[in-house]
């Protein structure tokens, strides 16, 4: 579908029709800007204006598509052809619209997910709840962006998705217990003792001894069972 050609050819129509671009537009309800963009070819009218376009033009849709008149000799060829056109036309002004919302979604999870850590306590269940939020808001976006895959693939891709933002969480979450001494975010179990918080998460454990004390410290050790009754005894060792 040449846009600039049928552009050129809305023009010279509205001109033969000795009417301006403002005159077209209160016409067919839209702005004077919009019949000007149509003609410089940058964009195309929606698909509900092509009937209202035709009548005011006094030219039939199959013109409009072909940007110009169509010969009686011609006029199935060019129809099949301009079918063709604008169902592929429409398939590409979906999937944009679908990358659109997709981008601005995984874009705003994103900002929910940065502001969650930046603003919430490490051991706040806000600052949890927000992440998750994030995740959920920002796996949409992606699919958005799968779509037009396969089921399999559409699965794999978003599944994919998931775990490394869940694994990229995970990660700032252990740089921020090693060098910031902040209490893990995600941890599965929390465990109080008297001066002792023992954090158990997926992939390593958390001590936290002389809880709000000068001298607190942070220890990071392996996954492992622990003894509900005995927890201050790794700070002991």
């Amino acid at each position: 579908m040449n846009q600039e050609k049928i552009g050129k050819f809305i023009a010279k129509c509205r001109r033969k029709k000795d009417m301006t671009q403002r005159e077209l537009a209160e016409k067919l309800n839209v702005s004077d800007r919009t019949v000007g963009n149509w003609e410089n070819g940058r964009n195309m009218p929606d698909l509900s204006l092509f009937k209202p376009l035709c009548d005011e033009l006094d030219i039939s849709v199959n013109d409009l598509l072909s940007g110009e008149k169509v010969t009686q000799q011609t006029y199935q060829e060019k129809l099949e052809e301009n079918i063709i056109n604008t169902i592929d036309y429409t398939n590409k002004k979906i999937k944009n619209r679908n990358n659109y919302i997709g981008l601005i979604l995984i874009t705003f999870g994103i900002l929910i997910l940065i502001t969650a850590i930046a603003i919430f306590p490490s051991e706040s269940s806000w600052g949890s709840v927000y992440s998750v939020l994030g995740v959920i808001v920002s796996l949409v976006g992606v699919t958005q962006f799968t779509k037009r895959l396969n089921q399999p693939k559409k699965l794999i891709v978003n599944v994919s998705y998931f775990f490394m933002l869940i694994l990229i969480l995970i990660f700032i979450d252990y740089i921020g217990v090693v060098n910031i001494h902040q209490a893990p975010r995600f941890s599965l179990v929390k465990v109080s003792g008297e001066n002792v918080i023992y954090y158990d998460t997926p992939f390593y454990d958390v001590i936290r001894c002389n809880v709000n004390k000068e001298s607190e410290t942070f220890k990071v050790i392996r996954n492992q069972k622990y003894d509900r009754d005995h927890i201050d005894n790794f700070c002991n060792n």
